[in-house]
């Protein structure tokens, strides 16, 4: 069977498998996944109470005026008046950054748009988390902190407007190769932090000028049926404007979405450092489900980010890539002890630059004394029912005396691998099993 025919098929099968959400029942360690994984029922505003049509309070459908105080009002006066869902109908909106209080809520209308500032300015100077820090910073366009049950719905668009926050950034770079992020001054989309029992569902998320959402400090979130877009082409890309960005959060679903983004689809983070594991504020990210999400140009699927140290517990399933640059990306600084462990990647179609990277990551590095170093590793990752055409390798590593890759399996994988470079050598018990890559058994 050719490679066009075969793949033709694995699409078909992979359609009808990405019908209907699989059962998921246990972790990679063993350990019991929660019912509560397993319900992915879109948001329903009408138990939140009222719902507050900001056209009801005086702003007005009008893409060039800043209506930013006249939304914050109508979202205090649901907070201060028990909570409820503030509403954006039909229409586009202009606005800085917003602070959503405890028991508020956003919908989206069809047709409706909530378009951020393209000037800094409009957003406010606030003690956030950022890179792995605790910083003073710009807010993002939408704020939630300590805001339990929150969520945000609808068939609406959050549009960061953020082309000239990309055309700043790529300037500064120009003048200063060793520009960072912070230094670009450009806000986030969306930044919850402190919050419990968090859903985004149904929603489309554009042209973020930075990250797209950044989660912070949070426990059992969802993101349901979210379509996540940035510039991956021409003039100018959206630069950093990973899609999904988990920082120090514990079970997470992210199910049936769409993510086509300059950087990273769904990133974990968490801390660096070589004292990351002493730092107030750095934490783990583990229990995370990523289920029947199609990931375009997007550097990887699932990251362990540059900003992470302490992950584990993390499902991949049934997703579909088109030409996007990992499957899964492991970065491992030397800078950093970290230690990544119980991965399981199941029913990955399409065509990606490689499918599984380990990859030595020193950019802004920063190493001091530390005598003993803790360990760094990767452990126990399984990738099975696989079927990918990469442009590159199936899997690479850049294996350094900094960290350990133990225990990996791979198996029933199907992939055109052009490099004809398959080595798990540096991999200390490496389990393959019927893998063909390149038509070549292993």
């Amino acid at each position: 069977m050719t490679f066009k025919a075969k793949t033709l098929l694995l699409s078909l099968f992979s359609m009808a498998a990405m019908t209907a959400q699989a059962e998921f029942t246990t972790f990679p360690d063993g350990s019991k996944v929660p019912a509560w994984f397993n319900d992915v029922k879109p948001v329903e505003i009408n138990g939140f109470g009222k719902q507050y049509v900001i056209t009801d309070y005086g702003v007005v459908n009008d893409s060039t005026c800043i209506q930013t105080e006249a939304i914050q009002q109508v979202i205090d006066r649901a907070a201060e008046s028990g909570g409820g869902t503030v509403v954006i109908p039909e229409g586009t909106y202009l606005t800085g950054s917003l602070f959503f209080k405890p028991g508020t809520h956003l919908h989206l209308l069809k047709g409706a748009r909530l378009k951020g500032s393209d000037a800094i300015t409009n957003y406010k100077i606030i003690k956030t988390r950022l890179e792995g820090q605790t910083i003073d910073y710009f807010a993002a366009l939408v704020n939630a902190d300590g805001c339990d049950g929150f969520t945000i719905s609808g068939e609406g668009t959050i549009d960061g407007n953020g082309h000239r926050f990309y055309d700043e950034f790529w300037l500064r770079r120009k003048v200063n190769r060793k520009c960072t992020n912070l230094e670009a001054l450009r806000p986030r989309m969306v930044y919850i932090s402190n919050s419990k029992d968090v859903t985004v569902n149904g929603i489309r998320m554009v042209n973020s000028g930075f990250w797209t959402n950044h989660l912070y400090n949070c426990e059992r979130i969802k993101y349901i049926n979210v379509t996540i877009l940035a510039p991956t082409d021409g003039y100018p890309k959206g630069p950093s404007t990973d899609a999904i960005d988990l920082d120090v959060c514990n079970d997470v679903l992210v199910s049936g979405c769409y993510m086509n983004v300059n950087d990273d689809g769904v990133c974990l983070k968490g801390g660096k450092g070589t004292y990351v594991d002493t730092i107030p504020g750095n934490g783990r990210v583990c229990n995370v489900i990523v289920d029947r999400c199609t990931f375009g140009k997007t550097n990887a699927g699932v990251t362990f980010g540059s900003e992470a140290w302490d992950c584990s517990n993390v499902i991949m399933k049934d997703c579909k890539f088109e030409g996007t640059y990992h499957v899964l990306l492991f970065k491992m600084r030397p800078d950093t002890p970290q230690q990544y462990r119980n991965v399981f990647i199941d029913g990955a179609t399409g065509t990606v630059r490689n499918a599984v990277e380990v990859q030595t990551w020193t950019q802004f590095f920063d190493k001091v004394a530390r005598d003993p170093m803790p360990p760094s590793g990767v452990d126990n990752v399984t990738f099975v029912n696989g079927h990918l055409e990469c442009t590159r390798d199936f899997y690479r590593d850049r294996k350094t005396d900094d960290y350990t890759l133990t225990n990996f399996t791979f198996k029933d994988i199907w992939a055109v691998d052009p490099s004809g470079a398959f080595n798990p050598g540096n991999i200390e018990n490496c389990v393959i099993e019927n893998v063909t890559l390149n038509g070549k058994a292993y």
